[in-house]
């Protein structure tokens, strides 16, 4: 489907009226990596999920910026008409519904920060420095996202993941453009939210894998402490790609705090 506007791409099932329950997608994922959330959630909500900006049939942004990325969700949202809706933001999703957050406080219902990170840092860090050369260097080399694809996947998951789920993530990351690719990695450069946590209001779910090295558990642990609404699941022998690696037990975590907010409010 396609917004009004035509600018954004995304899938959705559910009842148009319920509560809307929108899905971002990490930078090497894609709207039809949440196939199987849509589908189990898509009975009490009405389960969304975009294609970032320049992803999918999504249309780029002139200039790639976290800050960017929360203004086009702010108008994602409202091209959809989704009043208060609840956010389920993986990796740099997550980035990026904490920014919106900061911007649009009392907008959501609730949120999912999912194996994400308050903070990336300066990018003059030597631990940022190698992440992106890691990670941007084979590509400078001559590799392309689809020769990539297998190998950056398998450093991302943790033990025994899901089959069918490595095949749909090894498929979203052949498909993402290497430059948008390239303008995600650099925008992840001097993000940093921290101060703002203490601010967040709405009922909050900290998801982690305690084999993910990308966004590790005892920081998001630790992150969990600085919000005063949230709640903290750690999903064990999970990598960074949870919903994909373990779907059943992501959708049960999610499940168990989305009834808990219905109960809430």
């Amino acid at each position: 489907m396609i917004t009004k506007d035509g600018r954004f791409a995304y899938e959705a099932a559910g009842d148009p009226d319920a509560t809307p329950l929108i899905f971002l997608h990490g930078i090497g994922g894609a709207a039809r990596a949440w196939r199987q959330q849509l589908a189990r959630f898509s009975t009490k909500f009405r389960a969304i999920a975009w294609d970032m900006p320049g992803y999918g049939g999504s249309a780029p942004l002139a200039s790639v910026s976290i800050a960017a990325l929360a203004d086009a969700l702010q108008q994602f949202i409202e091209q959809l008409g989704a009043t208060t809706p609840i956010l389920v933001g993986h990796s740099i999703g997550g980035m990026i519904v904490q920014k919106w957050l900061a911007q649009s406080p009392k907008l959501a219902r609730a949120v999912v920060l999912a194996q994400t990170s308050p903070a990336f840092g300066k990018a003059d860090g030597d631990w940022q420095k190698s992440f992106i050369a890691a990670r941007l260097g084979p590509l400078d080399r001559g590799e392309t996202m689809k020769s990539l694809a297998p190998s950056l996947v398998k450093e991302l998951v943790g033990d025994d993941p899901d089959p069918k789920g490595m095949e749909l993530a090894r498929e979203c990351m052949a498909s993402v453009r290497e430059v948008s690719y390239r303008a995600m990695m650099l925008a992840l450069m001097g993000f940093d939210q921290r101060s703002t946590l203490q601010d967040i209001s709405v009922p909050t779910l900290l998801l982690s894998g305690s084999k993910d090295n990308n966004a590790p558990a005892t920081m998001m642990a630790k992150t969990a402490t600085f919000i005063p609404t949230a709640e903290y699941v750690e999903l064990a022998g999970v990598g960074h790609l949870a919903n994909l690696e373990r779907p059943d037990a992501f959708d049960e975590a999610l499940g168990r705090f989305l009834n808990s907010v219905a109960t809430k409010t």
